[in-house]
């Protein structure tokens, strides 16, 4: 008999109450013997937590567009702000997660990004980037959901605390070839998706996320196009948070 105990940390997940949590037991090397597992080669038991973006999409609110009243970027608090206090301001901590060959401005503790490279998730291109108040243009911090979105979506009604998580979350940031973010603008599923193809399954999955972790609701126009996508890849799942 197994006793499957989650850790503290996964118990309280967004998702754990939600959906299904789905059990993985993997038993290496055990001795069957007329029904019964020797115990003591059993394996330890793992608990997964995979969630379908199909299944994450049915479980968010559905309701019309609310009013762009009042929406400000000062709204989400500081730009970049350092929410997790590593030192380093959001867009350079994307930077060095989503670039590659980079290289640092000295004597900033590996914070300022001066170049790298990128592959772009949205166009599969690849982007040199080189700091400077014109290059830097070439590649951008994209907000998945974007913020004129969000706020129309629910984030008027969070805190201003709330508020700067949304616009800070890792899950919710991308660096991406600079043009397209400009093209995409307050863009949602049902308006802009990735020219590359290939991505927008997963595309669609990070908006599921962000929205089922930050309290957002998705209009019907949004639902529909996001389903559309899904329906050819029903196995998706949501990326982790």
């Amino acid at each position: 008999v197994f006793d499957l105990v989650l850790p503290p940390d996964t118990r309280n997940d967004w998702y754990m109450s939600r959906w299904e949590i789905r059990l993985a037991i993997v038993l290496s090397g055990a001795v069957l013997a007329g029904g019964l597992i020797a115990p003591a080669l059993a394996a330890p038991v793992k608990a997964t937590t995979e969630v379908l973006a199909v299944d994450a999409l049915a479980d968010l609110a559905v309701k019309g567009r609310a009013p762009k009243t009042g929406y400000a970027r000062s709204e989400f608090g500081q730009r970049w702000a350092d929410v997790d206090r590593n030192g380093c301001d959001t867009r350079n901590d994307i930077l060095k997660r989503d670039l590659t060959e980079i290289v640092f401005r000295e004597k900033t503790r590996n914070c300022v990004v001066l170049s790298g490279v990128l592959v772009d998730r949205y166009s599969g291109e690849t982007i040199n980037f080189v700091r400077g108040n014109i290059t830097s243009m070439e590649v951008q911090i994209d907000h998945v959901v974007a913020m004129s979105n969000s706020w129309q979506t629910g984030a008027f009604k969070l805190t201003l605390a709330q508020r700067t998580a949304l616009a800070n979350d890792p899950l919710n940031l991308f660096a991406v070839k600079g043009r397209l973010n400009s093209q995409k603008r307050d863009g949602d599923a049902a308006t802009w998706l990735p020219p590359l193809k290939k991505f927008r399954c997963a595309y669609v999955a990070q908006q599921i996320a962000v929205k089922a972790k930050h309290s957002l609701w998705v209009t019907p126009p949004e639902k529909d196009a996001m389903t559309r996508i899904l329906n050819t890849c029903p196995k998706q799942v949501l990326p982790e948070k």
